[in-house]
């Protein structure tokens, strides 16, 4: 397998920027690639180790190229994440001034976390989408846009100048950022690890979304993300993603994957890693009954009943 992660670029993005603050990124060649897809491809067809791209913010939820790139095609794995605080500026090309800017230009993700400002300071601009923020100032650089939404550090990349710095509707926004790679075994776990699934429903009836749910619950696993994603199947067809708290080597996480595999049409696991922040999966009391020492207590009883040793 080459020595080499690919991300979502071009050069000059906030997934660039978040992938540098891995420890091995420094031990590996970063290429590239125009698209989430193109990247994730790149690493399903051997081209690359891992691939590194967006998968939420805090502003608008789950990132859903990346999600439904997850859900469909040859399955792929997490193994890492980072969080990065995200904060915008305006680039433009030299000279321009505020009252020129009648076009600009970012990725979709970025609209929902700059919509109020630009509200404010440029109402009569029209937005259009562009593969990334660092290609959207790529853009304004050809010309083909008056100004674009990217991180600072892209200005110096593109020859361009910040316009406006510390550009957000809401404070302390984050995005977070997940390395990719093709299935293998997971990282043992830290004790304080996250769990991503995507799952599929038998059939649609009264409290069928409750009956996922409740595999978690019963166990006392709180969940992280829970989005819905149309499976193209027809309007009303959906799969869910879901983050859970804690590792798949956790007697209850696991048996929770056991029960959703018993009762799901289909279960795709996306890996147990670290969490970015740190935080154990404790921080909230557990149900009694739900700690990995009761599960093994309970498995243990179940076997001696098994062999007449109860």
């Amino acid at each position: 397998m080459p020595a080499s992660y690919a991300y979502l670029g071009p050069e000059g993005t906030f997934t660039e920027v978040a992938l540098r603050t891995l420890p091995e990124a420094a031990t590996r060649e970063l290429i590239p690639y125009v698209s989430v897809q193109s990247a994730l491809d790149a690493v399903r067809a051997g081209e690359a180790e891992a691939a590194f791209v967006p998968i939420e913010n805090s502003v608008e939820g789950g990132i859903t190229t990346t999600l439904d790139e997850l859900v469909a095609g040859q399955p792929l794995m997490i193994y890492r994440e980072v969080l990065l605080s995200i904060t915008f500026a305006l680039l433009v090309r030299p000279g321009t001034k505020l009252s020129d800017i009648k076009t600009v230009t970012a990725h979709p993700a970025a609209q929902p976390q700059v919509r109020n400002w630009l509200k404010a300071n440029l109402p009569d601009a029209v937005w259009e989408s562009a593969a990334s923020n660092a290609d959207g100032a790529r853009l304004v650089q050809e010309g083909r846009y008056d100004a674009a939404f990217a991180g600072e550090f892209a200005a110096a990349r593109y020859g361009l100048e910040a316009l406006e710095t510390g550009i957000h509707d809401a404070e302390n926004a984050q995005t977070r950022f997940v390395l990719v790679g093709r299935p293998a075994r997971p990282a043992a776990p830290t004790g304080a690890d996250k769990t991503s699934v995507v799952l599929w429903q038998r059939d649609d009836h009264p409290g069928a979304l409750r009956d996922l749910l409740g595999e978690f619950a019963t166990r006392g696993i709180n969940l992280m993300l829970l989005q819905s994603r149309p499976t193209g199947a027809g309007i009303g067809n959906y799969c869910f993603c879901i983050d859970a708290e804690g590792h798949i080597s956790d007697r209850r996480v696991a048996e929770a994957l056991m029960g959703l595999k018993r009762i799901c049409l289909q279960v795709r696991f996306l890996g147990s890693y670290p969490r970015a922040d740190a935080t154990t999966a404790d921080v909230r009391p557990l149900l009694p009954g739900t700690s990995d020492e009761e599960f093994s207590s309970a498995a243990d009883w179940v076997a001696r009943c098994q062999d007449g040793r109860f």
